[in-house]
């Protein structure tokens, strides 16, 4: 299972611009998140960001989520 997850994603990526534009976003808030988590010292400011930033992410995989569903259901039709 883990491996069709893998080749779907590959698949998407090489064929659908909107996949790579939201694994680019996706890979985007991942490194800003590893940059706050770098941080000797959190404030406030940094939680309240992170917390935005894991929402987005969040938000971004869900959508490449759908698009793989989607995609899975139009082979199966």
């Amino acid at each position: 299972m883990e491996q069709a997850q893998t080749e779907l994603k590959a698949h998407l990526m090489a064929t659908s611009e909107e996949f790579r534009q939201l694994a680019a976003r996706h890979a985007e808030y991942d490194g800003l998140l590893d940059a706050i988590e770098a941080k000797p010292h959190v404030t406030p400011e940094d939680e309240v960001e992170e917390h935005r930033i894991k929402k987005l992410k969040l938000r971004v995989k869900d959508q490449m989520n759908e698009i793989m569903a989607r995609y899975k259901a139009e082979k199966v039709a």
